[in-house]
């Protein structure tokens, strides 16, 4: 295996295709806006539909939005299923539902094709061989796809087997946004007494050895002010969107064993804080 075609061209699908057409690995891309093959930069002509794609990759790289994108791109006439190309592997990097992601393998298992559930992070590095993958799949899927994953990620983690790897995306990221809610929170205090929010980056930084590391948890409150920012606002609202989607998907999953994440409730309820786009000195108390 040692060509990929990338489908979805946007933040996490146009750096992978960057990287594999560096290292000369990419065969196919494909977009629903043909505008987006400008992304990648000597990329092959936009491929006619998922399934042309799929007739010329050794691997399919899937990077869409969510669950009902990744199926629709997987299934029809046009789809990637539709190649008919048993032993094939898909790899898919949209984060989605376990749910949509069990139909995904069903559907994948019937047509003979091997997929590889894989979460990312590292996005805003993808075109720079940066991304950290989260693969769940057999040992035997991950060692056949290891020179596509090598032509575009920095590592990759073997969290288990199938489903693992969204799992553990999606475990990721609540973790990530329930760090960032603090640090929105911890800011407040520090902004109302104008404490230099680089020093307290420091300060959360600690010893890596003794636990530290928590200073990701400032990356929104100490970007640009969003207000009269049209590019910046549009940057917190696109950063929003996406953390309200994944935690949705957490409360979903956990809703799947009979049990709530209040806190994960409580980011999402107050998402515009979060992320930047209201109330940066702190939410006003009611009454």
């Amino acid at each position: 295996m040692k060509t990929g075609g990338v489908i979805g061209l946007g933040a996490i699908g146009g750096g992978v295709a960057i990287c594999l057409q560096k290292a000369g690995q990419l065969a196919a891309i494909f977009d629903v806006q043909a505008a987006a093959a400008d992304r990648v930069p000597g990329a092959p002509s936009m491929s006619s539909s998922p399934r042309a794609l799929a007739e010329v990759s050794d691997c399919v790289l899937i990077a869409v939005l969510n669950g009902e994108q990744s199926i629709a791109v997987l299934s029809g006439p046009d789809g990637v299923l539709a190649a008919n190309r048993p032993g094939q592997t898909v790899i898919l990097l949209s984060t989605i539902n376990m749910g949509d992601l069990a139909q995904a393998q069903a559907m994948c298992k019937d047509a003979g094709v091997v997929l590889i559930d894989c979460g990312v992070t590292n996005g805003p590095k993808s075109a720079e061989n940066g991304l950290i993958c989260m693969a769940g799949g057999s040992d035997e899927a991950l060692a056949a796809a290891k020179p596509v994953f090598d032509g575009f990620a920095q590592q990759v983690i073997h969290m288990g087997g199938p489903g693992a790897g969204m799992a553990a995306k999606i475990a990721r990221n609540t973790t990530y946004f329930g760090c960032m809610r603090a640090g929105y929170e911890g800011a407040v205090i520090a902004r109302n007494y104008r404490v230099n929010l680089d020093q307290l980056t420091l300060a959360l930084s600690g010893d890596p050895e003794a636990g530290g590391g928590l200073e990701g948890a400032l990356a929104m409150v100490k970007r640009p002010d969003p207000a009269e920012n049209p590019a910046e606002t549009k940057l917190r609202e696109y950063f929003q969107m996406l953390m309200v989607k994944d935690l949705e998907v957490a409360i979903a999953e956990a809703a799947r064993f009979g049990v709530r994440l209040p806190m994960v409730e409580l980011i999402r309820d107050n998402a515009s804080s979060t992320s930047g786009l209201e109330y940066p000195l702190g939410q006003p108390i009611e009454g």
